[in-house]
């Protein structure tokens, strides 16, 4: 089973056998590495082994063509791969994921690609897992996501003053989450989800 999710400006995908090396790409080697000024700035930037890296997005690949839930998937505009989405476990026990956008391409950042990939992202989430609720975490100074995560249906939950140091300045943490039942009352999309 493979997953193709059309929205009208971007859309999300499975990983495709070329793929890890556009996002090396546009990680390590472009020019617009705008990205990483807002990305956790606060993590080292530098490249990890290139075995590693292949490693992990092989496993990726891995999970293509199967009925488990993703863990990444492709960001495409206009036909091209443009950044990814991805989710990660906080406490299994709870059913909670944290869940995460990246659009490397600085130029399609403010046309509502963002938003339009999060909001399709988290529908697929809650349609495809039984999980409970969705958070994010991120800095006070990354204004865009905080703004795209309220505008997905996900609150500020919590604040951790002065957690991250971004360019020699402080920041607070910041914890946004929703809960499977306030998406649920929300206006769902309808979603065609897999593709063979």
């Amino acid at each position: 089973m493979h997953i193709r999710i059309p929205g009208s400006r971007v859309v999300l995908r499975d990983l495709e056998p070329g793929d890890p090396e556009s996002i090396w790409y546009w990680k390590f080697e472009s020019e617009d590495r705008e990205h990483h000024r807002w990305n956790g700035p606060y993590y080292s930037m530098e490249a990890p082994p290139r075995e590693d890296f292949d490693r992990r997005w092989g496993e990726e690949l891995n999970r293509v063509g199967t009925l488990r839930p993703r863990r990444h998937l492709v960001i495409e505009i206009d036909g091209e791969l443009k950044g990814t989405v991805n989710r990660y476990w906080v406490d299994p026990v709870t059913r909670w994921f944290e869940i995460g956008l990246v659009i490397f391409d600085s130029r399609c950042w403010s046309r509502g690609c963002g938003t339009e990939a999060f909001q399709m992202w988290i529908d697929y989430l809650f349609l495809s897992m039984d999980t409970v609720r969705l958070g994010i975490s991120t800095w006070s100074g990354n204004e865009r996501m905080i703004r795209l995560a309220d505008r997905c249906g996900m609150v500020e939950e919590g604040r951790i003053r002065k957690a991250r140091i971004v360019e020699g300045r402080y920041y607070d943490s910041v914890k946004m989450g929703l809960l499977r039942e306030e998406w649920e009352s929300g206006k769902r999309a309808d979603l065609p989800l897999f593709y063979p």
